[in-house]
């Protein structure tokens, strides 16, 4: 009884000072995504897998699932200890993400997972991004050390270190990305405007040289060639199937279950969800989608504004910004505004190390956007 009621009143805190605006935008993604996921992948399964036609949307609401859970468990526990768990959390999965060249799983040329019991084809990428946010956060607002290029210095070795892993597998979307929250972050702490420029210039040299000189990196070239020649290449194929299902889709799409890109495209419901919804339910969906993001997006950045903390500043802005860099790069893809990159759309593509990701990154929001007890 005395347990009923300790956890009943943790609910009541939690609910109490949670903002309850946001959490209902984060469900209400994820439950878009759950719906999508359903039409995306029942007609998928049963033409080629034979087997029951929900088996990927079970999967997909129990990852959902998990990941409220995640969500509910980061926001509820205190601000402090959530700071000091994270880099914990963040040196175990990095020791996964060390481990996918080792024991990694390969697909289509890439070693990017790793099978673990309960999630198998699990890519560790996913856990690492939220906890190198805050463990870069911490790193840049804290007093213990004044010298602010020694900070800098500090986070871009630990950023160096992780993009290095992911090039390695090879994952340049991802790498892009890792650098891309880092840059937001030093950038917002104050940094020197030329120090940033030059950080950049030296990021790209390095990148020509890797990509022209080690071949390792040789299929960036080439996935680039393919994008700008429209007459080659089998991603190109698949962007040029894409933007073709978003223009057949029209403003009002051709109606539920209509749709032809989730059988003609390999991992339509993760890469090109984009897409299958637009071909479907046209671009009014599209729109829809997007602008609950912006709210979403717009409704934690107004937090930021209030808050005093600079180091809650820094995480939140960083976790925010992943998330609009994220959809930003899958709605350029399917657009094909920007080269295949294998990029899934947060809350709404399938796939369950995506769905962690974004539920922690969405608990640690909640976390520092509930209401102060004073």
């Amino acid at each position: 009884m005395e347990d009923n009621k300790s956890l009943y009143n943790l609910y009541y805190e939690w609910w109490k000072n949670i903002d309850k605006f946001i959490f209902s935008l984060i469900i209400l993604l994820f439950v878009i995504g759950l719906f999508f996921s359903l039409v995306s992948t029942s007609l998928l399964v049963s033409d080629k897998l034979d087997t029951n036609d929900y088996a990927f949307f079970f999967k997909h609401l129990s990852f959902v699932l998990l990941g409220i859970m995640i969500i509910f468990v980061l926001s509820s526990i205190d601000q402090e200890k959530l700071f000091k768990i994270s880099p914990i959390i963040f040196l175990f999965s990095l020791t996964f993400l060390f481990l996918v060249p080792i024991i990694g799983v390969e697909i289509n040329s890439a070693q990017r997972w790793i099978d673990l019991y309960l999630i198998p084809r699990f890519q560790p990428i996913e856990l690492v991004k939220p906890f190198l946010i805050v463990l870069i956060s911490i790193i840049l607002s804290s007093e213990k050390y004044t010298n602010i290029y020694l900070k800098y210095l500090f986070s871009f070795l630990i950023t160096l270190i992780i993009a290095l892993l992911l090039a390695a597998q090879p994952d340049i979307g991802q790498t892009l990305l890792v650098f891309f929250s880092w840059s937001v972050l030093i950038f917002i702490s104050g940094i020197n405007i030329i120090f940033l420029i030059t950080s950049f210039l030296i990021f790209l040299i390095t990148l020509y040289f890797s990509i022209n000189f080690i071949t390792k990196f040789a299929y960036i070239k080439n996935r680039l060639l393919s994008f700008f020649n429209t007459e080659t290449g089998t991603h190109n194929a698949q962007s040029e199937k894409a933007i073709d299902s978003i223009t057949s889709g029209g403003y009002f799409g051709k109606g539920l279950g209509e749709g032809t890109l989730k059988n003609r495209v390999p991992e339509a419901h993760t890469d090109y969800i984009i897409s299958v919804i637009s071909e479907e339910f046209g671009v009014i969906a599209i729109i829809l989608i997007l602008l609950l993001f912006l709210t979403f997006i717009y409704s934690v950045f107004k937090k930021v504004y209030l808050e005093n903390v600079e180091r809650n500043k820094l995480v939140l802005v960083g976790c925010i910004s992943l998330i609009l860099v994220q959809a930003m790069i899958h709605i350029g893809v399917n657009i094909r505004l920007f080269p295949t990159t294998g990029m899934t759309l947060p809350f709404i593509s399938y796939g369950g190390s995506s769905i962690i990701s974004i539920s922690i990154l969405s608990g640690i929001i909640l976390n520092l956007t509930k209401r102060k007890i004073v």
